[in-house]
């Protein structure tokens, strides 16, 4: 069954706008990908996911977690920081279809953090605000149809996935299928489905603006429990994934330097190619400033140099 939701024309705007946009970046920013914005991005989409639920450490601790650094904070905090960075790091190989992958997600996400994770809850739970309780979840026993039933959802390709992606998050959190964790696998499974459609996608840490308008995002998930259907977190949801649309646009306006330009051109080379070849990738570039930045990726040992003038030829190291 369809879980339920109407289409508003704030929603219709707001698809257009998020639909415009998306082909700007497709054309802008993923043929010129900074490994760096790239590695930047994830790191704020982990922070944010789990601010959201109370995780005290920075940005720059979560940095120094993926060099490999140690870093003093809450053991607890640490560990969910360790799993959603196992979690990120192969989310391409997650399938946004499969109850499977959503499973092993939830196993890998909550690792040492809950007992029986990738496990649906075998309790009741309720989520309180103060003393009042403000969610009562469906009963344990209904949990594995219901999320049966989300998953057909899923794979119905008539969805757009943009509201899609949304659904199935309100959907999460109101089934709470999980003793723990249910928030952050519902923002990393609208990531996955909003990639399924485009890429780009992975590079756009909605997230961090979740978590700047925290009340209102709780105040969305209210507001859709009292009319049963789930129009309220679509406004909501796609409001921030417009926003982000509009922060990554500007972040593209920054012209690159040469080290970032090299970075961006060498992870995706690993043929012999020549500085017409780079100049192709960079249009924006002289011939002049394509030879320096070879010059450069020379010295610095990132490339190897074959031949001279004309039948120069380079290959990454």
């Amino acid at each position: 069954m369809k879980p339920p939701y109407h289409i508003t024309s704030e929603i219709l705007e707001l698809v257009s706008s998020i639909s415009r946009k998306t082909g700007e970046v497709n054309a802008r920013f993923l043929v010129n990908q900074n490994p760096k914005l790239r590695k930047q991005n994830q790191i704020k989409t982990i922070h944010s996911s789990l601010q959201i639920e109370g995780n005290t450490l920075t940005e720059e601790q979560i940095t120094a977690m993926i060099e490999n650094k140690r870093v003093a904070g809450p053991e607890k905090d640490i560990k969910e920081v360790l799993n959603a960075i196992e979690v990120y790091k192969t989310i391409k190989a997650w399938r946004h279809f499969s109850e499977i992958d959503f499973l092993k997600a939830h196993k890998l996400l909550m690792k040492g953090l809950v007992e029986n994770p990738g496990k649906y809850r075998s309790k009741n739970v309720g989520i309180t605000k103060g003393s009042k309780l403000d969610h009562q979840a469906p009963p344990p026993e209904n949990v594995r149809l219901l999320m049966l039933d989300l998953f057909k959802y899923v794979k119905n390709k008539s969805e757009l996935p943009l509201i899609k992606s949304c659904v199935f998050h309100y959907e999460l959190e109101f089934i709470h299928p999980f003793i723990d964790g249910n928030g952050r696998m519902g923002r990393l499974w609208q990531t996955l489905i909003l990639m399924d459609a485009h890429p780009v996608f992975e590079f756009l840490p909605f997230e961090s603006l979740v978590a700047k308008n925290q009340l209102r995002y709780y105040k969305s998930l209210s507001a859709s429990d009292k009319e049963g259907k789930s129009t309220r977190f679509i406004e909501f949801m796609l409001s921030m994934i417009d926003q982000s649309m509009d922060e990554l646009l500007q972040s593209r306006g920054k012209k690159l330097n040469e080290t970032e330009r090299l970075e961006i051109f060498l992870e995706s080379n690993d043929r012999e190619f020549t500085r017409k070849d780079y100049l192709k990738h960079f249009s924006e570039i002289s011939s002049a400033t394509a030879s320096r930045d070879l010059r450069l990726a020379v010295q610095k040992h990132l490339i190897k140099k074959y031949g001279d003038k004309k039948i120069t030829t380079y290959k990454k190291i």
